[in-house]
């Protein structure tokens, strides 16, 4: 059982954490797929992981208050990241579903596609912000 250090387990290797705001974005996609890169994602799992976090990026600067927080690890043979904003928050009940979003739906398909890029990822939204978290293992697709 491991303990809780900073919103996850201490057996976790830290590889990124910042905030962010837009003109960041670009600096931080590539300072991404440079940490995971070394951590050992490589190949299209890379680009996968590297524009499900973009489609992150971009979500909390454009619905979530202009600004945001990025972390990134490596916990065992996986990497993680976690994105939050501060905005208001959204209806999530279409993500519960995992359908793909109608070709005439306005948003969505920014985390659709996170989720669809990744291999697992959990979302917190409400009044206070939002926060998302995806992994990717390092090894094959799980």
């Amino acid at each position: 059982m491991s303990s809780l250090r900073y919103g996850w387990p201490i057996d976790t290797v830290p590889l990124l954490t910042e905030t962010f705001e837009r003109s960041q974005v670009t600096r931080l996609r590539h300072a991404v797929a440079s940490c995971v890169g070394k951590a050992g994602l490589v190949g299209q799992r890379l680009d996968d992981f590297v524009l499900a976090v973009n489609e992150l990026l971009t979500n909390a600067v454009r619905h979530g208050g202009g600004k945001g927080r990025l972390s990134l690890w490596r916990r065992g043979d996986e990497v993680v990241c976690e994105v939050s904003d501060h905005g208001e928050g959204f209806d999530d009940t279409r993500l519960s579903s995992g359908a793909r979003p109608a070709a005439d739906t306005p948003g969505g398909w920014g985390l659709w596609l996170a989720g669809r890029l990744s291999d697992r990822m959990e979302v917190q939204t409400g009044p206070g912000g939002t926060t998302v978290r995806i992994s990717a293992a390092l090894g094959p697709a799980s």
